[in-house]
């Protein structure tokens, strides 16, 4: 990968109705942050599912501007749903110099905040550098972008990490394609990555214990999960989410009977996960 990143840092589950969507994932065993207001020129509002090295990002957008047109189109597309990927970036200005050095026309950093009430009542904020791939460069429906934390301390707090489903991480995000592998490398020389062929799909590595991208034909993605219905799969699109456990048993319990429990895994349907289809697996 490009050297200024550091692997998958968030994804972003853009929402029709944001408070909603925190009272399903908090109903799925989660502990959420407060709801945070980002900048004005931003226009969105967001709960986080705070995991290990990454997080999930519950995202709504509060008042049209121009840099959310794209979600919106995507809401009125898609509906609710995982709508992009975000990197860890320890430099926002050298990765996008070095998109710019690979002949991609990026547009400078954005910065922006919210702010945060700490464990000891206390007020702080929350400060990113974030940086887009161009708008026409979006694998299967998927946009990419890069996240740079200047308050790490303000986001990933402890008391947020602790779920009753016992997640830690985000295993892999798999993603609906015609053609798998040549999206797949699309995506890798978007990142300067690697595709790599496996089983059914088309996989991406982004770090060593960080989140991978597998690409998959339709009837591939439903011989992985046969309890999904075809008829509401889109044609492209990220449309699973599947995270790491510590307690299988506990990932049960705490998704309820709506959930399909197999003896590797528990999947909760996209109706009750905000248009995801969400995976545990240990």
């Amino acid at each position: 990968m490009l050297k200024s990143l550091e692997g998958l840092d968030h994804i972003v589950i853009l929402t029709q109705d944001l408070d909603l969507a925190a009272a399903q994932w908090l109903a799925l065993g989660f502990t959420l942050s407060p709801r945070g207001t980002h900048s004005a020129h931003i226009g969105t509002g967001n709960y986080t599912i705070m995991l290990g090295n990454d997080y999930l990002e519950l995202l709504g957008v509060l008042q049209a501007t121009d840099l959310n047109t794209p979600s919106l189109a995507f809401l009125e597309r898609r509906g609710s749903g995982i709508e992009r990927a975000a990197f860890t970036t320890n430099n926002a200005a050298a990765g996008v110099a070095a998109l710019r050095d690979l002949g991609l026309e990026i547009q400078d950093p954005v910065e922006f905040s919210r702010p945060v009430t700490m464990p000891d009542g206390k007020s702080s904020v929350a400060a990113f550098s974030v940086f887009h791939w161009p708008a026409n460069q979006h694998p299967a429906d998927l946009r990419i972008f890069a996240c740079q934390h200047h308050t790490r301390d303000t986001v990933w707090l402890p008391h947020l990490q602790q779920h009753a489903n016992m997640a830690t991480g985000i295993l892999r995000i798999e993603i609906i394609a015609p053609d798998p592998g040549a999206t797949a490398l699309q995506l890798a020389q978007l990142i300067d990555g690697q595709a790599q062929p496996g089983k059914d799909g088309m996989h991406v590595a982004t770090a060593a214990g960080r989140g991978e991208f597998v690409f998959l034909t339709k009837a591939a993605f439903l011989a992985r999960h046969p309890s999904v219905s075809h008829d509401t799969l889109p044609n492209e699109g990220a449309v699973a989410l599947v995270l790491k456990t510590q307690d299988l048993n506990a990932a049960a319990r705490a998704a309820g009977g709506n959930a399909v429990v197999t003896a590797g895994s528990v999947t909760v349907p996209a109706g009750h996960a905000s248009g995801v289809i969400l995976v545990f697996e240990q």
